[in-house]
């Protein structure tokens, strides 16, 4: 007998007028991009998505979590100190997750959530932010053998941005990767008997999101000094968007800004959700004879 489709639950990190605006430039919310993405690891998945920063969000319950064989967090614009109506349903929502012990994902926001949910703290980042491109992101020791960075080179290159990072671990937090300008740029938590693998980085973003970001971000980019002023700003995402349309065409361009197949490649690109799926989400659904 053949086994069923995952059922997996992807939680919208932003409120409704960020996701108004993304929509506005890409044509989908963040959500919908990893929907997409998750279908691409397991394409009989169905995917359902929840928005816990809307007002008035009706949630899953205790039983209606563990109904799903997976859940997976979202980036989001919002600041998690910031807490308020928009960001606490999402923390407890993450303690409701862990609890319930479906395999738990994030990305970015998705990490920080998961933090704060297990009783770490999240900061801003005393370097500053880190946008377009995630440099030398290194395995530790533990990372090196994990199963979420399986098929990654010891160092690597991904899609980031972000301002926030893991400032205090919880307890049961073990890095997997680092960088320069993150001590945590990926990491597993255990709490409360859950489990969750998540990355600050974001293997979900293509460089057509990239560029929607930069455009998001406006004159951040050229006031925190990314770019000399806004032509050079514009003209950056302009050169995204043409590496994204065509990377083999505009190897030129790749080569400028030391672009890899590891980026432009979908499915190099997004290794930890994939990894997931298939080393955390299929095995768990098996033991719980979900098959």
């Amino acid at each position: 007998m053949s086994q069923r489709p995952l059922r997996l639950l992807v939680v919208e990190g932003n409120t409704a007028e960020t996701c108004d605006r993304i929509r506005n430039i890409t044509g989908q919310t963040m959500s919908d991009n990893y929907a997409e993405v998750l279908r691409r690891a397991a394409p009989d998945a169905t995917v359902d998505i929840c928005f816990p920063a809307f007002p008035g969000a009706n949630l899953p319950d205790a039983a209606g979590l563990e109904s799903y064989d997976g859940v997976a967090i979202t980036g989001s614009a919002l600041n998690i100190y910031d807490r308020g109506p928009a960001i606490d349903p999402q923390i407890e929502l993450a303690r409701a997750v862990y609890r319930s012990r479906v395999p738990f994902f994030g990305s970015c926001w998705g990490l920080q959530v998961a933090t704060v949910a297990a009783g770490g703290e999240v900061r801003r980042n005393p370097k500053g932010r880190e946008l377009g491109i995630a440099r030398k992101i290194t395995l530790t020791e533990f990372g090196g053998s994990h199963k979420m960075h399986a098929g990654r080179p010891p160092v690597f290159d991904a899609p980031c941005v972000h301002l926030d990072e893991v400032g205090i671990s919880p307890d049961g937090l073990k890095v997997t990767a680092c960088n320069e300008v993150s001590d945590v740029q990926a990491a597993e938590i255990r709490h409360e008997g859950g489990l969750f693998w998540g990355v600050q980085y974001h293997p979900e973003f293509s460089l057509l999101d990239l560029a929607a970001v930069m455009l998001r971000y406006g004159p951040v980019l050229w006031q925190e000094g990314f770019f000399p002023d806004e032509a050079a700003a514009m003209a950056f995402v302009e050169d995204l968007k043409a590496v994204h349309a065509d990377p083999a065409g505009r190897w030129d361009l790749a080569w400028r800004y030391g672009i890899g197949r590891e980026i432009t490649d979908p499915m190099l690109r997004q290794n930890e959700i994939t990894n997931w799926i298939e080393h955390y989400v299929q095995p768990t659904r098996s033991a719980r004879g979900r098959g």
